[in-house]
């Protein structure tokens, strides 16, 4: 790998553990505040409402401007959100804020990889960033668990600075400031990427002129016989897994009895899966055998199903570990597959923006439908049933629908994965 990528994999660890760090301290600064359940369940749409409404724009933003100075830019735009939870805005619009941070942070993080590494080299880099973004993800539980905890808290309160009131009195405030330096920690990543040979593409005059642009990237990807199988796995894939960090910490308080700080480590857990699994994917796959893992998506599912069975911790640890690695395995692959495909179709950026757009949307859609069933009283048992029935009925179908691809588009899709082999050979 060349040494920018390390800077890469750097730069996304330190905003990526802010990010679920963060999560964490927005929870527990709602329950400290006495917000209803559906409040807390909305932090999962809200992180990704700017996603969806910004896709036309954010990719193109990317292949503007060198990838590491929008990341930069992004990294900014959370500390503002940071500093709006800190300084009393409503914690769900704050960080809404730190939401447009992160949906013009990503189609620079994954963009650059395809400007700066060969294809032969795409399902390594990418097992290697989802592997250490599930690692900050199992940190950055972690840390926004402890941060909150009573140990931890007290002594961050009791540092005061001379002469100025910081106005920083609870838990969740303490561990808020601290996260800030962790995305400064981030920011200063950035500005060490080195720029691509990659020529910019110009923003338009008219910004609205993107929306069809877009639109037309969109239909591309949905067309194309390997990018809507990538695409459709993706987007379920994520838009459950979005919802199933909120989902685990309200199952492990109603299961378990845990508090905010214990049940972040049971989250952990499941990333820890997730990244063995990814990192086993990055060594076993190649490009042209990514469609190999859907079957995995219909265990995934059916696993979720059997969270409701558990009550013991000791038997839960284990089962939440394989669970986050058939995930791991799963979307380690498709995601790579969806990258080589938006880039021969069209730029990194708007490739990403539109992978974005679809998966974010779908943790909208499913955390608004959480959120609202939480409010009519629907419990975290019936959430993970209806959850995991949806992962493992749309996993089936597609399946089907990349057999049915086979079968009558066998040209069109042996054409496409000879691409897939070809350009995995080369580099």
């Amino acid at each position: 790998m060349k040494r920018g990528f390390y800077t890469i994999m750097s730069a996304q660890f330190f905003s990526s553990l802010a990010d679920n760090a963060l999560f964490v301290g927005a929870v527990q600064l709602l329950r400290s505040t006495g917000a209803p359940e559906w409040q807390q369940a909305a932090l999962v749409p809200m992180f990704a409402l700017f996603y969806v409404v910004l896709a036309p724009f954010v990719g193109a933003f990317a292949d503007a401007y060198p990838k590491g100075r929008v990341m930069l830019y992004s990294n900014g735009i959370k500390i503002v959100g940071c500093l709006m939870m800190l300084f009393g805005t409503h914690p769900l619009l704050s960080y809404a804020i730190v939401g447009l941070g992160a949906a013009a942070y990503s189609p620079a993080k994954y963009g650059i990889l395809t400007e700066l590494l060969p294809a032969s080299q795409l399902v390594k880099a990418n097992g290697w960033i989802e592997g250490l973004t599930i690692t900050s993800i199992i940190l950055g539980v972690l840390m926004g668990g402890q941060l909150v905890s009573n140990t931890i808290s007290t002594q961050l309160l009791a540092f005061d600075f001379p002469v100025i009131d910081t106005g920083i009195d609870t838990a969740p405030e303490a561990a808020i400031s601290i996260l800030i330096f962790v995305y400064l920690a981030a920011a200063w990543f950035n500005t060490r990427i080195p720029h691509t040979d990659v020529p910019m593409r110009p923003m338009p005059r008219y910004l609205i002129s993107l929306l069809p642009d877009f639109w037309h990237c969109n239909s591309r990807l949905w067309r194309d016989r390997l990018g809507q199988i990538s695409l459709s796995t993706t987007t379920l894939f994520w838009g459950v897994s979005g919802n199933l960090r909120y989902i685990v910490l309200a199952w492990a308080s109603a299961a378990l009895g845990y508090s905010v700080t214990q049940a972040s480590a049971l989250v952990g857990v499941v990333a820890v899966g997730t990244a063995v699994g990814a990192v086993a994917a990055s060594i076993r796959m190649r490009l042209d055998q990514a469609t190999n893992v859907l079957p995995m998506g219909i265990g995934m599912g059916l696993l979720v199903i059997f969270l409701n069975f558990i009550s013991n911790v000791w038997v839960a640890a284990p089962f939440l570990v394989l669970l986050g690695g058939l995930g791991g395995f799963l979307v380690v692959p498709m995601n790579a597959l969806l990258q080589h495909r938006g880039h021969n179709l069209m730029g990194a950026g708007r490739s990403i923006a539109v992978q974005n757009f679809n998966e974010q949307s779908c943790i909208l859609g499913l955390g608004a439908f959480y959120s609202l069933s939480t409010g009519l009283g629907l419990s975290a048992f019936g959430a993970i049933t209806v959850f995991g029935m949806v992962v493992a009925g749309f996993m089936w179908v597609i399946k089907r629908w990349h057999e049915r691809n086979c079968q009558t588009h066998a040209a069109d899709v042996e054409y496409l994965l000879e691409i897939a082999r070809n350009d995995a050979r080369r580099g």
